[in-house]
């Protein structure tokens, strides 16, 4: 009968599903936001500390997300670069061009060689895509 009211508790349920989705991806993998929304709900009813700490989750990222506060860097990545400006002659960048490229999640990448303006746009946008 016990097992029953368990099974019944939202937040053990949750952490079910926390727990099988963590089984299918690589420890720092980025939650998504379906399983967000389903903690913050859970953490307004059985309280913050309780549900961070059962769900293994940060609890200052959880407290933020229930205050409708996400972290700046969350809110940003969903939102692709909207203008990139790449100043270069038509032909080479010249010798050695050094490309820094950094991803709203923090991501960086530094490129030292002889590029067009063209490969290195095409090299930026694979890596940009990938970032997201």
């Amino acid at each position: 009968m016990r097992d029953r009211a368990v099974a019944a508790d939202p937040l053990q349920e949750l952490a079910v599903r926390f727990g099988e989705w963590r089984k299918g991806h690589a420890p720092r993998s980025r939650l998504p936001e379906a399983l967000w929304a389903a903690a913050v709900k859970v953490a307004r009813q059985r309280g913050l500390f309780r549900t961070a700490r059962t769900l293994r989750l940060d609890y200052a990222r959880l407290k933020k997300r229930v205050q409708g506060r996400q972290h700046p860097a969350a809110q940003t990545a969903s939102a692709p670069a909207a203008f990139v400006e790449l100043l270069a002659p038509a032909g080479s960048l010249g010798a050695d061009s050094l490309i820094v490229l950094e991803s709203a999640r923090g991501g960086r990448m530094r490129i030292q060689m002889k590029l067009t303006a063209a490969q290195a746009a095409t090299l930026m946008q694979a890596w940009w895509e990938a970032e997201a």
